[in-house]
């Protein structure tokens, strides 16, 4: 496969799941908008997701539908979830001879959707929950499509790969934010309703439950994100099916990118696995996905140079 043509479809699965977190992170902040209205701000997705000069953030934190818009539909904020769509529209598009055509079909589908009337009349003026949910089963049939329809060769390789990265990235990051907003609570040991939020940012809340049987232990709940091998979006289940995929290109790879790879990946997952981190120390835990989130970076930029040819 060409490296022009693998790192377009690359790029294709980490914008999909970008999009994907991001609209989970967006809908559980908006149930929790709900829910304490008047003690409520939108500052920490407004860093992660928004495009905002520091006064535009201030003035814009505590107007729901303004960060609905400028999150979701903005098309001036490069990191809006219809930007997000369309970058993955236009890779798709690029690279439409190495995709199915059901996983084209669905990509179009999402696009015309997000920038169809509809659904921003619903997020801009209805109920947002319904227009959000209905972008996420737009990304859900994409996966789907991805799964059912697309052969095991290189190019599913590459998809496979640039959506675990993507995941990873996001799991650090919104546990991180999460974690931040609650440490005070957590350390006088209260449960508080962020873990509860935490987990469905996550897509892990049912899996937690039917683990754990309902305790919200925050030792417990930090344990599950980073290290549980069966919840599909904690570190290490995402690092170990990286480093899975990654194998199967070796023989289609130099030895010296391929060694150098390798050891970034299995350095992070051991990193990972081996972490002795603690909800009782929020401090240590800051630092440890800190870094984890620049080992995932560097590992993205090592991609990009080694295998998809950019500088």
């Amino acid at each position: 496969m060409l490296s022009r043509v693998a790192d377009t479809i690359y790029w294709l699965a980490r914008y999909m799941e970008r999009t994907q977190a991001m609209l989970q992170v967006i809908r559980i902040y908006y149930q929790a908008s709900q829910d304490s209205p008047h003690d409520f701000s939108w500052r920490p997705v407004l860093y992660s997701y928004g495009h905002l000069t520091p006064e535009e953030l201030t003035a814009t934190e505590g107007d729901t539908p303004r960060v609905l818009e400028h999150l979701i539909l903005d098309k001036n904020n490069d990191a809006s979830a219809f930007n997000n769509v369309l970058q993955a529209r236009e890779n798709a598009r690029a690279a439409q001879d190495h995709i199915t055509r059901d996983v084209w079909q669905c990509l179009n589908d999402y696009y015309h959707a997000i920038r169809g009337g509809d659904i921003a009349q619903q997020i801009r003026y209805g109920d947002p929950m319904s227009g959000i949910d209905a972008l996420m089963r737009h990304g859900l049939v994409f996966t789907g499509a991805v799964q059912n329809t697309m052969p095991r060769d290189e190019g599913y390789g590459y998809l496979t790969m640039g959506r675990l990265l993507e995941r990873a990235l996001q799991t650090a990051d919104i546990l991180r934010i999460r974690w931040v907003n609650s440490s005070e609570n957590l350390q006088n040991g209260r449960e508080v309703p962020e873990l509860r939020y935490l987990l469905h940012s996550v897509f892990g809340h049912e899996l937690y439950l039917k683990t754990y049987r309902g305790n919200f232990n925050p030792d417990s709940v930090l344990q599950f994100i980073l290290h549980n091998s069966h919840f599909a979006h904690s570190l290490s289940s995402c690092l170990n099916r990286l480093s899975w995929y990654f194998e199967r290109l070796r023989a289609d790879s130099l030895p010296e990118s391929y060694e150098r790879l390798e050891f970034m990946v299995g350095r992070l997952t051991n990193l990972v696995k081996y972490s002795m981190v603690s909800a009782s120390e929020p401090e240590q835990l800051n630092e440890f996905l800190l870094e984890t989130r620049q080992e995932l970076l560097a590992i993205a930029v090592a991609f990009g140079k080694y295998y998809f040819g950019r500088s």
